[in-house]
């Protein structure tokens, strides 16, 4: 029976010198790092294109790659820029956080350089590119173009009504008129996903398998609702009849307003769903294991009118159910899926659930508090995933100092924690011996980091997503720790090395490096 481990670490958590985790080096070296502590699988969140509040779950296209993660050493090796070009600029000056503000000033700038100089350079392989992604490239880069041109707001207040609606002509019109930034944000795209394909390819060299996030909504300013509006409850003007959200419960008193179109499953329903197919297509060009975030709103969604201030209005709406995954398994039969069940659950969901064959998840930060004894390590089958928590989740060590004395005392004895192991490597090491078929860990919980390095809280708006890994936290005496701890619970990578042994120094050579 295969065990397996891994560790959740977005991509603009890398460190890298120009404000943001990119696709370059110490991508690279991440990689090397989880296959030094026997890792099999490394966990990103959404790598598409970040709109309002730099969400990675509020992207611009459910397929396109975020620009802001094209590494710029790599462009300067390629000739595309000059390090002076990239070194002169403003990244921020705090290595911790992500300077979204920042970024967005320079980054496009220096694109906008990387086309100038490549496009006629590229032009073969970008026509390939362009080719193989003809179904969505094309609407992609005329909706930036358009946001450009329109000041970048939402594509629902373009004062054009003409292109808002695609009435007959107009993309024609602004396909001409646009044409600079529309091959502009094509060749960002073709940059992104061959950096892309040469840092995956290299993690499947290492056995190492890559677990992506696929938010069960796409934003309301996205080229996908744009472009095929027919799949969405929306109104003769194509803005949102109702909404999605989560209905209220012991967290929040009004539930959660997402505000996100609704899917009109009737009409994906009539097109075979079509859209569906293209979408997991897409995402398994990204990734080898898709995590469907929200997965319960396939059984039944929470719907919401428009013009709700809350989302204690809604009302539960039938999904599609097996209907749809059953079209997905039959389209994909080798695809592998995550199913994010965490949630209001209800014994339709688990049926769904139960059929699909989907491993769930089970998360740690759950078994002790009001969670449900699910959640504790002994009640998981092995076709499940053990998380400690998400991205949405406070950090282990938060979490600890959160616990009332009641739920800590239960955890001190089910756990066997002590002080001498560290409570939060006790929680990792529960994780570890679960029966679940994967463990997956933040990175910031194997490094001890507080709540300051959370990497977002529902519900707020500001200061989230930003958290970064500095330059150097990762030891090797980390990294072996972390091995070992993998080997005793039979989850090692086979292709991860046997680590190196330290020779003792000697006492001259201790004297030397103290000096």
């Amino acid at each position: 029976m295969e065990r397996t481990s891994g560790i959740l670490m977005p991509i603009s958590s890398l460190p890298s010198k120009y404000g943001i985790g990119t696709l370059g080096r110490e991508a690279y070296r991440f990689a090397d790092f989880l296959s030094a502590a026997g890792q099999s699988v490394w966990q990103l969140l959404p790598l598409g294109p970040t709109g309002y509040a730099d969400s990675p779950y509020a992207s611009f296209s459910t397929f396109a790659g975020n620009p802001y993660f094209i590494d710029l050493d790599l462009l300067i090796a390629d000739g595309l820029l000059k390090k002076s070009e990239v070194s002169r600029l403003d990244w921020g000056s705090d290595p911790r956080q992500v300077d979204y503000g920042k970024i967005y000033e320079n980054r496009f700038g220096l694109l906008s350089l990387a086309c100038t100089r490549g496009w006629e350079r590229d032009a073969e392989k970008v026509a390939a590119f362009r080719e193989a992604n003809s179904r969505w490239l094309p609407d992609y880069a005329l909706f930036m173009a358009l946001k450009r041109h329109f000041g970048m707001k939402s594509w629902t207040e373009w004062p054009d009504a003409d292109i808002r609606l695609r009435r007959a002509g107009s993309v024609e019109k602004y396909t001409a008129l646009l044409q600079d930034d529309i091959r502009l944000f094509t060749y960002i795209q073709y940059l992104f996903y061959a950096q892309w394909d040469a840092l995956r390819a290299y993690v499947h060299s290492l056995g190492i398998d890559i677990v992506g996030d696929l938010p069960i909504y796409v934003a309301p300013d996205s080229a996908d609702i744009w472009a095929e509006p027919q799949f969405f409850q929306l109104d003769e003007d194509r803005l949102p009849e109702r909404v999605a959200g989560v209905p209220p419960d012991a967290f929040t008193a009004d539930g959660q307003l997402w505000g996100n179109a609704l899917y009109d499953w009737d009409a994906m329903k009539a097109d075979g769903y079509g859209w569906w197919i293209r979408r997991i297509e897409g995402a398994l060009k990204l990734y080898d294991v898709i995590r469907i975030d929200h997965f319960r709103g396939f059984e039944s969604y929470w719907s919401v009118p428009a013009d709700a201030e809350t989302a204690r209005g809604g009302e539960w709406l039938k999904g599609p159910g097996m209907d749809l995954i059953g079209v997905l398994k039959g389209w994909f039969p080798q695809a592998r899926f995550i199913a994010e069940d965490l949630g209001y659950m209800t014994p339709e969901v688990r049926r769904l659930l139960a059929d699909s064959g989907f491993p769930g998840m089970k998360l740690l930060q759950f078994a002790f508090g009001d969670g449900g004894e699910d959640y504790l390590p002994h009640c998981y089958g092995w076709n499940s995933i053990c998380y400690v928590g998400t991205h949405d989740n406070p950090t282990l060590r938060q979490w600890l100092g959160l616990l009332k004395k009641r739920e800590l005392g239960f955890a001190q004895k089910y756990c066997a924690l002590s002080e001498d192991e560290g409570y939060d490597w006790g929680i990792l090491r529960m994780g570890h011996l679960s029966p679940s078929r994967l463990f997956v860990a933040e990175m910031q919980d194997y490094l001890g980091l507080d709540g300051s390095c959370r990497m977002n809280t529902p519900g707020t708006v500001l200061g989230n997503w930003r958290w970064r890994l500095l330059p150097g936290e990762i030891t090797p005496k980390l990294t072996r720790k972390i091995y070992n701890l993998t080997k005793m619970y039979g989850r090692l990578n086979p292709l991860s090395p046997e680590p190196k042994k330290r020779k003792k120094a000697s006492a001259a050579q201790a004297e030397e490096q103290a000096s």
